[in-house]
């Protein structure tokens, strides 16, 4: 997708020494566009955990080019050892996401079936630009899935504005490309619909605020803040035709994981009539969860609530405190959105009812890769 015109992927191996991976410090945004280079596995644990990349599908793609670097700072005798104590590392960096343990047991199976530790080392570079690539194309796949739904709104309003309503950041800056909730708004704008989109402040990290906004502005697409709480108001007012939101993780019974405050856009979403839809790439269910309420909730630093930052009136950034001193937060990253209040799952095999049977007719494959059939599992009993 585009910053001020040019191309950008979220993360990409130094075209001129591929032992650097460069990724956009989504920290600095909406204020400053940083690109970082990161050239170890250590390094790339800290980017994720300190949210310089975030997002479902990046995350993924973040952890395999973070075990491809291990593979090079791995001693060629103990190198499996050496590995799966990254791995480790890797998968305590952001527990809720499964798209992070998905890439990580991918990268080990793909590596093992490789003797030598070049032939590793190899290997491991390209797996990570495959999955990097396979995140990008499934994301332009569900955006040709979720534009006939937004097409059917434009007919059914003869032409005028489709008013879609999301929460946090689902765009291209949470995966590699093009984005889950932003795939089908991108595909309506290339295929001529009216579009507007409502923007969740999102709460404690402004993630709609600072990136979705953004992001929606680079690709010039009409877009309108709004704080987190007024979206129930706007849907009693007739103003939001469809909510689209993306998923950190989805059972294979169609409970969804997303950041906090999904759900009470879903129930009032429900409570309104409006269609709730959830975009996500096959990465993210979990085949081995059949209760949403299992899936880890990971709670974050109480500043990320007490403090906030921005730029000032002399362009510096800064970041101040809200509350009076000694105040205690509570900040959860996530909550369950039950499958009986959402619509359907748009994926990059087309748009299925979030239940198991029909999931699994999708992906009769299961916990094997949804793109190859090949089972991913790192160790068998």
């Amino acid at each position: 997708m585009r910053v001020n015109g040019e191309q950008y992927r979220t993360i990409w191996p130094d075209p001129t020494d591929s032992r650097r991976i460069c990724l956009i410090d989504q920290r600095q945004l909406p204020h400053r566009f940083v690109v970082e280079t990161v050239t170890s596995c250590q390094q790339m644990c800290a980017a994720i955990s300190e949210m310089h990349v975030r997002g479902a599908g990046l995350i993924g793609a973040a952890a395999a080019f973070a075990v491809y670097l291990a593979t090079l700072a791995a001693p060629d005798e103990g190198m499996d050892p050496y590995l799966r104590e990254a791995a480790s590392e890797l998968l305590r960096s952001r527990p809720t996401a499964r798209n992070l343990q998905w890439a990580v047991e991918r990268m080990l199976a793909a590596i093992g079936t490789v003797a030598t530790p070049a032939g590793k080392r190899q290997l491991a570079l390209a797996a990570a630009k495959a999955i990097a690539d396979e995140d990008a194309d499934f994301c332009r796949r569900i955006g040709i899935h979720g534009l006939p739904l937004l097409e059917e709104i434009s007919r059914r309003k003869g032409g005028k504005t489709v008013h879609i309503l999301t929460h946090c950041n689902a765009g291209w800056l949470a995966f590699v490309d093009y984005g889950s909730a932003t795939a089908p708004i991108y595909a309506a704008r290339d295929a001529g619909l009216d579009i507007h989109v409502w923007v969740d402040e999102t709460r404690p990290w402004n993630q709609g605020a600072r990136l979705t906004a953004w992001e929606l502005q680079q690709e010039g697409v009409a877009c309108t803040l709004i704080c987190d709480n007024c979206g129930g108001h706007l849907m009693q007012k007739g103003l939001v035709d469809l909510v689209l939101v993306g998923s950190d993780r989805t059972t294979h019974t169609g409970d969804v994981a997303n950041k906090i405050g999904t759900y009470l856009k879903a129930l009032a979403a429900w409570d309104n009539d409006i269609p709730f839809y959830v975009a996500l790439p096959s990465s993210t269910f979990d085949w081995n969860l059949d209760n949403g309420y299992d899936i880890p909730i990971e709670q974050r630093a109480e500043e990320e609530i007490t403090t906030t930052f921005g730029r000032d009136e002399e362009g510096a950034i800064r970041t101040v405190t809200l509350t009076a001193p000694g105040t205690r937060a509570a900040n959860y990253g996530f909550d369950i959105t039950p499958a009986r209040l959402v619509t359907g799952l748009i994926t990059e095999r087309g748009v299925v009812a979030a239940e198991r049977q029909a999931i699994c007719r999708l992906f009769p494959e299961g916990p094997g890769d949804a793109a190859t059939g090949t089972d991913l599992s790192v160790s068998k009993k």
